[in-house]
């Protein structure tokens, strides 16, 4: 760790991030890696279909900047799904390559027959679920789980077992379902399925703690949702644990609130942790932009990390710390250089919000030659226009906007 971790050349947050009180009882593991699964669970947002060409094309940007592990799809949806987990399986251009299978010995076939290198493998894990929702018995979703995970490690498949609505469940008995599994049955890895987003991050700490206490030799993958915006907070408290991999997506795309966002967490953990898991962030905003497109989906132009509009200044101080800064100390301004995550420098820009020098900025940049007074009335002529149309001006609109002032 630098003297200043919290301050870089790519980044500037707070220096009590890094206060001994703060990190005196981290337990980061040292290979914290990303299980992306955009192409599963992230398609089971509403309205989001992919298709075979969908599903390459977002493997292969996902490949390129560094996903460690790749959740290809559930062989047994469809025939569309079964071939691009197979063809993904039998590339060689980066990620382990996962499926996706509930625990019946079919889906492993199914998995075993695409060539994936392991399963993600999912029971429901909360008596009132199995109950209400499935309608079993609780001994059918341990004897299913024995048997199937039994079958998959025969497979020679790596295993992760995923206890759905995890996190709502009686521990006792669930506690008590994943130790018979691992006993009678089999898991490399085991997820911490916060299923309906619905744990806070002292409960995270909490559970985290319990399960790390109950099974010490099995290592632990955060798969947390959206629904209360929690997912984030949560899976960083879990990786402060020694949980070893995060599960998300591009874009936090996912049922009902989403899955957790990839860029954000990775963001969160090289910023104001200082823990570089591998990723190029320099990749994140073309591909957003990609699963966007595809997924027929619109980024808040304010979104963390890729949004289009998080380093266009408009409010009139902000943008005169921009100027004064200017590149070198352009962090005093924004906590994180744009280039380090694929966006463009920041600008002063345009509207009704914008101040004195965001207009004489800009009358420079059009080398338009005006007085302090004239300035000041093409800045209130914008600040009208920005009542009126409600929204950022485009170049040509000021150009001609500020000479009809000038003008007249």
């Amino acid at each position: 760790m630098t003297d200043t971790p919290w301050k870089q050349d790519g980044w500037f947050t707070s220096p009590w991030n890094f206060d001994p009180e703060v990190t005196k009882d981290w337990k980061f593991p040292n290979n914290i890696r990303i299980h992306d699964v955009t192409l599963r669970d992230g398609e089971q947002q509403a309205g989001l279909a992919y298709n075979y060409d969908d599903k390459i094309r977002i493997a292969e940007g996902l490949a390129e900047i560094g996903v460690q592990r790749l959740e290809a799809g559930m062989p047994v949806v469809s025939k569309d799904d079964a071939k691009v987990v197979t063809e993904l399986a039998r590339r060689d251009f980066g990620p382990k390559v996962y499926s996706f299978a509930r625990c019946m010995v079919d889906d492993v076939k199914r998995a075993v027959d695409a060539g994936v290198n392991g399963v993600i493998m999912e029971v429901p894990a909360s008596p009132h679920l199995i109950e209400k929702g499935y309608r079993w018995e609780l001994d059918r979703a341990i004897d299913l789980s024995i048997e199937s995970t039994s079958f998959a490690r025969d497979q020679g498949l790596e295993v992760v077992f995923f206890p759905i609505d995890f996190t709502r469940s009686d521990l006792v008995w669930v506690c008590d379902l994943i130790e018979r599994v691992g006993k009678e049955g089999h898991m490399d890895g085991l997820a911490l399925v916060d299923t309906m987003g619905a744990t806070s991050i002292h409960a995270m700490q909490f559970f985290v703690r319990t399960m790390k206490n109950r099974f010490p030799d099995i290592p632990l993958e955060a798969h947390f949702h959206m629904d209360f915006g929690m997912g984030i907070a949560n899976t960083i408290m879990a990786l402060s644990e020694g949980v070893e991999v995060i599960q998300s997506t591009v874009l936090g795309v996912g049922e009902r609130a989403g899955n957790v966002p990839m860029e954000e967490t990775v963001m969160a953990l090289k910023c104001l942790y200082n823990i570089d898991i591998g990723i190029k962030t320099e990749g994140f905003k073309k591909l957003a932009d990609m699963v966007a497109e595809i997924s027929n989906i619109q980024i808040a132009s304010n979104r963390p990390i890729v949004g289009d509009n998080l380093f266009k200044v408009e409010s009139g101080i902000i943008a005169t710390w921009l100027l004064n800064c200017g590149y070198e100390d352009q962090t005093e301004v924004v906590p994180f250089r744009p280039s380090l995550v694929g966006q463009d420098e920041p600008e002063a820009v345009m509207g009704k919000g914008s101040g004195i020098d965001n207009c004489k900025h800009w009358l420079d940049k059009f080398q338009i030659q005006a007085s302090e007074e004239q300035a000041m009335e093409v800045l209130m002529a914008v600040k009208d226009w920005g009542l009126i149309h409600k929204r950022l001006m485009t170049d040509n609109e000021f150009s001609s906007l500020a000479k009809d002032v000038l003008e007249n």
